[in-house]
């Protein structure tokens, strides 16, 4: 958790931190990023870093976070399974995604980080859904990896991710 140290911070000083973290965590995967560049970036010391965050993985956490409160709608909760709506959170999320300046971050994540970090928040949000919107998510989820490791390929991506949405909820009724 980012220490009180950094959220007490000047909003400037904030800022600095928080776009030498992007500049590291948009270019290297969590394992092999590196303190030292990230502090080289900011213009503070090695201890500042470590009064603002735990570690690496507690500065990464808090710039993620911070990205899709940027860039990410929340799943609303719906009484009726819609296709349409799911469709229309992933096409958004990859619009707004590859057009923000956190594009990179979000690919590198989904590519690479994802399954580093020691806490996998997805998998605990996703086994409180029903089966039909686990299922949704589950494919909406695996549809964004494909594209952003495919980018060429989101147009038959998007395709058939709501052919598969359409018969999650052809299955239904």
């Amino acid at each position: 958790m980012v220490k009180e140290t950094f959220i007490n911070l000047p909003l400037a000083k904030k800022d600095l931190v928080t776009d030498a973290l992007l500049n590291e965590f948009s270019k290297y995967p969590l394992s092999k990023s590196q303190v030292a560049r990230i502090v080289k970036n900011a213009g503070i010391s090695r201890g500042s870093f470590y009064k603002y965050f735990t570690d690496l993985e507690d500065a990464y956490q808090y710039l993620y976070h911070y990205a899709m409160l940027q860039i990410h709608i929340p799943v609303r909760k719906m009484q009726k399974f819609s296709s349409g709506i799911f469709y229309k959170m992933v096409v958004n999320f990859i619009d707004q995604t590859q057009t923000s300046k956190f594009a990179n971050l979000v690919k590198m994540h989904i590519l690479y980080n994802e399954y580093a970090l020691s806490q996998h928040f997805p998998d605990v949000k996703l086994l409180q859904l029903n089966s039909q919107n686990w299922s949704a998510m589950v494919l909406s989820h695996s549809a964004i990896r494909m594209i952003l490791e495919n980018e060429n390929q989101k147009e038959k991506i998007l395709t058939y991710l709501k052919a598969g949405l359409e018969l999650l909820e052809e299955g239904a009724k």
